[in-house]
């Protein structure tokens, strides 16, 4: 009996760095995981868990390990985030891109990074528009952490579920707004309804 794709994904996705860094092509480890267990993706698109991760997936799936796909990056020391913080201008695009919410401050306000919750996906850099986000070496010890792994992941989903409920109550008040105001404007509506006669009588129309 094959093993249950969901549960394939999840050893597929323990073995991921969590970088949630998309390079993969992907939103996140999990979701490019879910695909290499449906055979819709190779294994050899994560540059951050570079040839020894590909190997590791490799051994799991009992697949010949690949070269790592140069379409999706190179493979390179991790590295963490930091704000160059006298350049700030407190635009909150990093806190927007970053997918861990390790990135704290507020609009027009300085911005920092939590150095212990950064992944390093390098997903802020091209997001500042002043360029003062730089890219500081990751200790190895970190990068092979797999208890640090496990908390980017569960950040990770915490902040995706935080979003799907911005974007619900969002939607929710949208629909809202828009149930108030097809409500008065039909007939219905009794203020409606009085003006409108109010203009029939002056026009000397019947109602």
């Amino acid at each position: 009996m094959s093993e249950p794709i969901d549960t394939l994904a999840t050893r597929i996705d323990a073995l991921l760095p969590q970088t949630q860094c998309e390079q993969c092509g992907f939103h996140g480890c999990r979701p490019y995981a879910e695909a290499i267990a449906r055979g819709e993706a190779p294994i050899n698109r994560c540059p951050p868990g570079g040839a020894a991760g590909i190997a590791k997936l490799a051994a799991l799936l009992d697949q010949p390990a690949l070269a790592l796909d140069p379409a999706h990056g190179v493979e390179k020391p991790r590295t963490l985030a930091r704000i160059v913080e006298a350049d700030c201008i407190g635009c909150t695009k990093c806190i927007q891109a970053c997918p861990v919410d390790a990135i704290v401050g507020a609009a027009k306000l300085m911005h920092t990074v939590l150095i212990d919750d950064c992944t390093g996906c390098e997903l802020c850099v091209p997001a500042c528009p002043v360029d003062c986000i730089v890219l500081e070496p990751m200790p190895l010890a970190w990068a092979e952490d797999a208890d640090r792994a496990a908390a980017a992941r569960l950040h990770f989903q915490r902040r995706e579920a935080r979003l799907a409920r911005e974007r619900a109550a969002h939607e929710a008040e949208l629909a809202a707004r828009k149930a108030a105001v097809d409500a008065a404007a039909t007939p219905s509506n009794p203020v409606l309804a009085a003006l409108a006669r109010a203009r029939a009588k002056k026009q000397g129309t019947p109602e």
